[in-house]
């Protein structure tokens, strides 16, 4: 794929300003449209990565929806994270040069492929890309801290309240709505990503609903009262997933 076919699907892609770094002059977006390979294809269920693979690029989701997990010992797969179309995935290999976790595709899904070591060669001459990558490692790092403090010290209604309130953030954020989203993992997986049980999770949806907070028919969820689930997350402060 020459430089010229990448360039504009970049220039004109919607999710730029969300996976690169802002105020570019025209030699630095040329150089930084450089790292993009290929674009790749990802159907429903099937894997990007694995788990023990080796690690060779960062992926920019463009469409679609994943889940990243591992495998518990017992044989059961713990969801670690969600990611959708504006976020970098593949993180977790660049420690040891191997993927830590498979990351699954919750819908048919596009990923525009970043090979690390040409991420690494261009950073060190565009420093805005260099800033761009230390922040999304940030990002990851709070982000698993906020797990860790949601999975440590908060009810039920605290975790629910606090995913939904991040994934509407996160929509609002690429232009969909501040109030309705379409839950594209499953409540088990909801549930094994916060430390709850199914059953549980169904239960506090229900009570949401019967205290009007939300609608929910299937994966649909409008939010009723965002300030009511602020409420219930420590003191009208968001956790950050």
């Amino acid at each position: 794929m020459n430089v010229q076919t990448i360039k504009v699907a970049c220039a004109n892609c919607n999710l730029r300003e969300l996976c690169m770094p802002m105020g570019l002059n025209p030699l630095e977006m040329e150089r930084i449209e450089e790292v993009v390979a290929v674009r790749r294809k990802i159907k429903r269920g099937s894997a990007l990565f694995s788990n023990g693979e080796k690690f060779t690029s960062l992926y920019a989701i463009r469409t679609g929806f994943f889940k990243t997990c591992i495998a518990t010992e017992d044989g059961r797969d713990q969801v670690t994270g969600f990611q959708m179309a504006g976020e970098i995935i593949g993180l977790d290999g660049i420690v040891n040069e191997h993927h830590t976790c498979d990351a699954v595709a919750l819908e048919d899904a596009e990923v525009c492929v970043m090979p690390f070591d040409r991420l690494e060669e261009i950073s060190r001459e565009v420093k805005a890309l260099q800033n761009h990558v230390h922040k999304i490692m940030s990002r990851e790092i709070v982000r698993e801290h906020g797990v860790m403090l949601l999975l440590g010290s908060m009810r039920a209604e605290e975790r629910l309240a606090a995913f939904l309130l991040n994934l509407v953030q996160r929509l609002h954020a690429r232009g969909f709505s501040q109030s309705e989203l379409i839950l594209r993992m499953t409540r088990e997986e909801i549930g094994s990503y916060l430390g709850l049980k199914l059953e549980t999770v169904s239960r506090t949806f229900s009570k949401f609903v019967e205290d009007g907070i939300v609608e929910v028919k299937q994966r649909h969820v409008h939010i009723l009262d965002t300030e009511a689930l602020k409420r219930i997350v420590n003191n009208n402060q968001q956790a950050c997933l």
